[in-house]
């Protein structure tokens, strides 16, 4: 099972870096988004969370360590009961909204994450709503924000280089994590039980405490957790 995770995203890292620049550029310029301030995208509405490299991480834990909190949808569950998950993200208020966001403002503008200065513009394949698997590039397109603003062939190709950037860290992360599991399960006789992630999730929803390994710094830290009221 791991392996095949290892391969698959390896295969989507080796996809990435072939993607033409000039592709990528032609949309961005094609976009052309602007920021209106509405401050949507640092909510649930539009965004389930948002997932820190590694970079990201120390940059918080700089700032205020109770920033984080590890990423949700947690990769693998042991047979003890044990979940492990590729990083940290973003913790978020009662009402979905990010932690950092008061007034409609970035309270750390000038260093928010990386994925944030680079929002809405993405590069990762996923599986629409019929099932294709292709490339994506924008997240909520013409949702929130203004479009078809012009941008300077300088500064988009600035965007273009720092977005296939953060998806080949980002993947390069989920291959170093998908390792160290494999590493972790190997030395201490552990192995992924689906059953026991359901129902560990399920005592979770209902207020018990869990204990989580975040990869971090090549490592696995263990946190424990329970659901925030």
């Amino acid at each position: 099972m791991i392996d095949e995770m290892i391969r698959e995203t390896e295969k989507e890292l080796k996809a990435l870096k072939k993607y033409p620049d000039a592709k990528l550029i032609e949309i961005i310029k094609e976009v052309g988004f602007e920021c209106d301030l509405c401050g949507m995208c640092c909510t649930r509405q539009f965004n389930d969370h948002v997932f820190l490299l590694e970079k990201d991480v120390e940059a918080m834990k700089q700032i205020d360590a109770s920033l984080i909190t590890p990423a949700p949808y947690y990769e693998f569950c042991d047979q003890k009961g044990n979940f492990y998950v590729s990083g940290y993200s973003l913790r978020t208020k009662e009402d979905g909204s990010c932690v950092l966001l008061e007034n409609n403002r970035c309270t750390i503008y000038d260093k928010r994450p990386t994925i944030c200065s680079l929002y809405p513009y993405m590069l990762h394949r996923e599986t629409d709503e019929e099932g294709n698997l292709d490339w994506r590039q924008i997240s909520g397109l013409d949702q929130h924000g203004c479009y078809h603003n012009e941008i300077t062939d300088e500064d988009t190709k600035v965007i273009a280089s720092d977005i296939k950037e953060y998806e080949e860290a980002y993947l390069e992360q989920q291959i170093a994590f998908f390792k160290k599991v494999k590493e972790h399960f190997k030395e201490n006789g552990s192995r992924h039980v689906k059953s026991v992630y359901d129902r560990q999730i399920r005592a979770f929803e209902k207020g018990k405490e869990i204990v989580v390994y975040v990869f971090h710094n090549n490592g696995l830290e263990l946190c424990r957790i329970s659901k925030e009221k």
